[in-house]
């Protein structure tokens, strides 16, 4: 699979893993983003391994991120969608959305979901909606499971 990486408005915008920063990564994930502080290190690697990514990156630092949780042909889960505050505003989650949901492969994904507390009119424009039948969906939440 190419990785992608195109120029907008002075960011990379990239899904080439070689080129991710997992430290300014693990910085925000651990300290700013309300589902996973205090999140080891360790954790956000093996995530970044194991996942489909795409981030922004300007000046040498990644500022933005997102990732898909897949198996590449049937689901994906959308997790760790970030972009760091004093750049916010510019378009480049939008972008990253664009990317990710125009790649072939994405497109033939029978589901893909996420869970977010305040971006549901961002991801309204890619076609996410409420859950269907939320009554056959269930969970394993361990919210306390980095401190």
């Amino acid at each position: 699979m190419q990785p992608i990486t195109l120029d907008f408005n002075g960011y990379t915008i990239t899904t080439d893993k070689a080129q991710m920063k997992v430290g300014d990564l693990h910085r925000w994930l651990s300290t700013e983003a309300y589902w996973s502080v205090n999140i080891p290190l360790d954790t956000v690697q093996t995530a970044f391994d194991n996942s489909f990514c795409i981030g922004a990156i300007i000046d040498g630092r990644q500022i933005a991120y997102a990732r898909l949780i897949t198996d590449y042909a049937t689901f994906a889960y959308l997790a760790d969608v970030f972009v760091e505050e004093g750049h916010r505003g510019k378009g480049i989650s939008k972008k990253m959305m664009e990317i990710l949901f125009d790649i072939d492969w994405v497109k033939k994904l029978r589901a893909i979901k996420l869970a977010t507390s305040d971006a549901h009119e961002l991801y309204r424009k890619y076609g996410f909606k409420e859950l269907a039948n939320p009554e056959k969906n269930m969970e394993i939440r361990r919210a306390d499971v980095y401190r």
